[in-house]
């Protein structure tokens, strides 16, 4: 008998947007540092901070530079006229407070700006400062993050409600004969479930999902599906000593709630501090305060939460980082660069950064046998150095 033949492997879905363009919201309550760090992270003054509530109304934009010690050492062994870094699009959006569900302190509309969002950074204030007023009268961060997790699952609950009651509406006439019909009923059970999923006091993104059930979330644009890293804003004296009696407390919410979450302390004061610095000047601080500024850190995790990747293209013109989601075939991720490479796709010429700063040269790579043609089934890895080659 012919040997059996091995189940296909499971297509790979990812929760969110099928895009490379995806960006980031900065989320919280107000008055807990959101626009003083965007500033910052983006190295603008778009932010509107001030010391009262919605400060913020329109939602700001800003690309931020993704830290890569390899796109650096690329540009220093190619030496290129022209350097583009990976970046990660931020977006400051005004404060949520309790009832924004419901509409309050118009929720609605700053709930809406998450849900255009495809990750989240939330800004938990954990530092005490008469001159800085608390929307809830005092500072409690553990209760901050209930309130946002709260009105993000009660949102959520309210949209898939609706969207079940439509399905249902329209289903009635459902039979069992038809697959389109059988479809239809999965669909629903899945929405039920996501249902069950919120009512039982747990974001979305914390599913045990197969990829058609994700197919369907994905198209109901649910903020609880969104990643979320938590950052935790000090004062610098707490950042600087490491030591805050907010953290332990921050943490446990986290492990109990949203177990696996990222959790990045910082100090948007020590931050600013460091940001009215030359670049030498802030090694020095740095070194004299004994505390590293930890916007970079903050930004690979952003780029990270969102599956997201990169690839170089080299040369003596250009040395550049191309982001695609993990998980992206080659024609799609040569696709990023013109469509006519991804509709004409032939196939790519790739090595690895590691092989390459191994070998030092492309030739030394080539004549190592490293360096390999890829056709269309490739996935592509992280740090993979590219040319494409495409019919004409």
């Amino acid at each position: 008998m012919p040997p059996k033949k091995a189940p296909a492997p499971e297509r790979r879905v990812l929760l969110g947007r099928p895009s490379n363009n995806l960006k980031i919201g900065i989320v919280g309550l107000p008055n807990v540092g959101k626009s003083s760090f965007f500033n910052v992270l983006s190295k603008t003054d778009l932010g509107k901070s001030a010391n009262f509530p919605y400060a913020t109304i329109e939602p700001e934009e800003a690309r931020v530079h993704v830290p890569d010690l390899r796109f650096e050492w690329l540009c220093e062994l190619y030496k290129p006229k022209s350097r583009v870094p990976a970046h990660l699009t931020c977006i400051d959006i005004a404060g949520l407070t309790a009832g924004a569900s419901t509409g309050a302190g118009l929720g609605n509309a700053f709930l809406a700006n998450v849900r255009d969002v495809d990750g989240i950074f939330q800004v938990v204030r954990a530092f005490d400062d008469a001159e800085v007023t608390h929307v809830e009268g005092d500072v409690d961060p553990v209760r901050d993050m209930e309130i946002i997790s709260t009105e993000l699952r009660l949102k959520d609950m309210e949209w898939v409600e609706k969207e079940l009651e439509r399905r249902k509406k329209s289903g009635r006439s459902l039979g069992n004969s038809s697959l389109a019909d059988k479809a239809r009923k999965e669909e629903i059970a899945t929405i039920e479930k996501v249902f069950k999923q919120l009512s039982d006091n747990k974001d979305v993104r914390k599913g045990d999902w197969n990829p058609k059930e994700i197919d369907l979330i994905n198209s109901l644009h649910l903020l609880t599906a969104k990643p979320i890293t938590y950052l935790v804003n000090l004062s610098e004296k707490d950042y600087v000593r490491k030591k805050n009696k907010w953290l332990p407390k921050i943490k446990q919410w986290i492990d109990e709630n949203n177990p696996g979450d990222p959790l990045i302390p910082f100090s948007v004061a020590f931050e600013e501090r460091l940001a009215q610095l030359s670049p030498e000047e802030q090694v020095e601080e740095e070194k004299n305060v004994g505390a590293l500024s930890n916007l970079g850190k903050i930004t690979i995790a952003g780029y990270t939460s969102l599956d997201l990747i990169r690839y170089f293209t080299c040369g003596p013109d250009e040395v550049r980082a191309w982001t695609i989601r993990a998980g992206t075939k080659a024609p799609q991720a040569a696709g990023v660069i013109h469509s006519d490479f991804e509709n004409k796709f032939v196939c790519g010429e790739i090595m690895s950064f590691a092989d390459l700063k191994e070998y030092g040269s492309e030739s030394a790579v080539k004549a190592a046998g490293k360096l390999r043609q890829q056709g269309k089934p490739y996935e592509m890895v992280d740090g993979d150095i590219a040319y494409w080659k495409a019919g004409s």
